[in-house]
């Protein structure tokens, strides 16, 4: 499956602008951890694409991502894909053991999480974001409460990463795709 199959599928299923930023921004974040650790960049891009697809169609738990999996078989989407996907819910039963399947867990919270703060700065841009405010901001219960901080602290240590490093690493990798990200 390639990037540009991925996208297909994404904007077939996911209508939601909000949804699709979603996607390239964990892409993104997804990407830069490929590059870093020398894996197929392709192949966690496919997987950062796809992680959520299927959320407007099956938007509640358990129902996604595990309705969405035989979707993608169908479609032909690897059995490594697919396995990540399904790892990145908690409550999908599937663990996490691969460094693609740590590194989706642990940039999708995160890389909405730095969305959200880069969305309340006067720019609105994630070059104003900074790993120190955004460690700040996860205190806030009220800011963007539906972010699980728990998942995002969780991620970075199963990456065997300091949080503030892996904000920091995450911050980097979406400024350089800013433009493309929608920030």
């Amino acid at each position: 499956m390639t990037r540009a199959e991925a996208l297909e599928i994404l904007h077939e299923y996911t209508k939601s602008e909000s949804l699709r930023r979603h996607a390239l921004q964990v892409e993104t974040c997804v990407a830069a951890y490929a590059r870093h650790f020398g894996e197929d960049e392709e192949v966690w891009r496919v997987t950062a694409i796809l992680h959520d697809f299927d959320y407007e169609i099956h938007p509640n738990a358990p129902e996604h991502p595990m309705q969405g999996e035989p979707i993608l078989e169908a479609r032909g989407v690897s059995a490594e894909i697919r396995r990540a996907i399904l790892s990145h819910a908690n409550y999908s039963g599937v663990s996490r053991d691969s460094l693609l399947e740590k590194a989706l867990f642990a940039c999708d919270e995160l890389s909405g999480f730095i969305s959200a703060c880069a969305l309340v700065k006067p720019s609105k841009k994630v070059a104003e974001v900074e790993a120190t405010s955004v460690k700040k901001k996860m205190k806030d219960k009220a800011f963007a409460r539906s972010v699980s901080r728990e998942d995002i602290v969780n991620g970075a240590a199963g990456l065997g990463l300091e949080l503030e490093a892996h904000v920091e690493f995450c911050i980097r990798a979406m400024r350089e795709a800013a433009e493309e990200i929608g920030l």
